[in-house]
């Protein structure tokens, strides 16, 4: 199977065990990421979030103060997300195919969904990220803290259920971002199990459109 039908299927399968309709664990983890950026953003920010799930937390929290669209391309993901956040748009599509204006979102976000796509097309998703950002525009993300790809069934104990992953490591990100135009504004470490991920916050920079 294609990995995208892997991951779409998926989610699909699993949605509510991967995410409850309310979960303060997850609340817990995602806000002080938010709160991070919120306070850069001007009142009426268009915000982008790519590979939002059910919505919940972030496209909900976000929906409180700014303007949101969700993107997804699992279709039960996405109904649960329009009946979540009332508040925002959501379409389901494929990120890496979108066509948004250029210059159109304050922010965009993407919580660990960069790292389901096949690595190949991520450097190019980046570049078209980029575009989509208002000049000093902040993109945050989960990515890859070490490389790694690969695939695993009956995940999260749901039978039929197979996720995959791919992603390399937190320097390689860094310097894609870079060639994309983003300026690295940090870099923190989110431990999960025996390893993690990388939470980075990147800004476009003006200087770097053609």
């Amino acid at each position: 199977m294609n990995p995208k039908d892997i991951v779409r299927t998926g989610y699909d399968k699993v949605s509510y065990a991967y995410r409850r309709d309310e979960d303060i664990a997850v609340v817990a983890e995602y806000s002080p990421w938010i709160q991070d950026l919120t306070q850069l953003l001007p009142v009426s920010a268009q915000v982008l979030d790519l590979g939002c799930g059910c919505g919940f937390p972030a496209a909900k929290r976000l929906a409180e103060q700014f303007d949101v669209v969700g993107v997804d391309f699992s279709p039960v993901q996405i109904e649960r997300a329009k009946v979540l956040v009332p508040d925002a748009t959501f379409l389901c599509e494929d990120m890496t195919t979108l066509n948004f204006p250029s210059s159109v979102f304050d922010a965009v976000v993407s919580f660990y969904a960069v790292i389901h796509l096949p690595l190949e097309e991520q450097p190019s998703l980046f570049a078209r990220i980029f575009t989509w950002l208002k000049p000093g525009g902040y993109f945050m993300a989960t990515v890859g803290h070490a490389a790694w790809t690969g695939t695993e069934a009956d995940w999260l104990e749901v039978e039929g259920a197979e996720m995959f992953w791919s992603h390399t490591d937190t320097a390689t990100y860094q310097q894609w971002l870079q060639q994309a135009g983003f300026r690295i504004l940090w870099t923190r470490f989110i431990p999960e199990g025996v390893s993690g991920h990388t939470l980075v916050l990147s800004q476009a920079m003006d200087a770097a459109r053609g």
